[in-house]
């Protein structure tokens, strides 16, 4: 009885993890998606180019994204992640996506769901790389 009246006060947001292999972006909105909260870069919390897409500097702007949040009354969020995907980008997110959920979560946000949104393509444009493909 007392747990399920703990679950009625969660503020729930959307948080979207874009994780490539060159930075992580997060970006936390209220629950409908219109409303911007807080939104972190891997390339705003560390000063080389190539530290952008690590784990450490994804856990970094992730605990800034998360106080902010919080600091909004938000204590639920609901996380969306994106890899480049499309037609030529990889399908897979990059090393920073798992680092900022883990760093979200001990950060004390309550998880709900966690969801892949990388674009997927329906065999539209075509691929690079010619009629033998990429000969390396």
């Amino acid at each position: 009885m007392r747990n399920q009246s703990r679950q009625h006060n969660i503020r729930w947001g959307i948080c979207h993890i874009y994780s490539s292999y060159n930075n992580t972006i997060i970006h936390i909105t209220d629950i409908t998606g219109s409303e911007s909260i807080a939104r972190t870069s891997g390339g705003q919390v560390v000063k080389a180019d190539r530290l952008e897409s690590s784990p450490t500097a994804a856990m970094i702007a992730a605990k800034k994204a998360a106080e902010t949040a919080m600091e909004q009354g938000i204590n639920g969020i609901h996380v969306k992640i994106k890899a480049p995907g499309g037609h030529n980008g990889p399908a897979n997110p990059g090393p920073g996506a798992q680092a900022a959920i883990r760093a979200l979560s001990r950060m004390g946000l309550r998880i709900g769901i966690i969801e892949d949104v990388t674009p997927v393509p329906h065999n539209g444009c075509r691929k690079k790389g010619g009629r033998r493909g990429r000969r390396v």
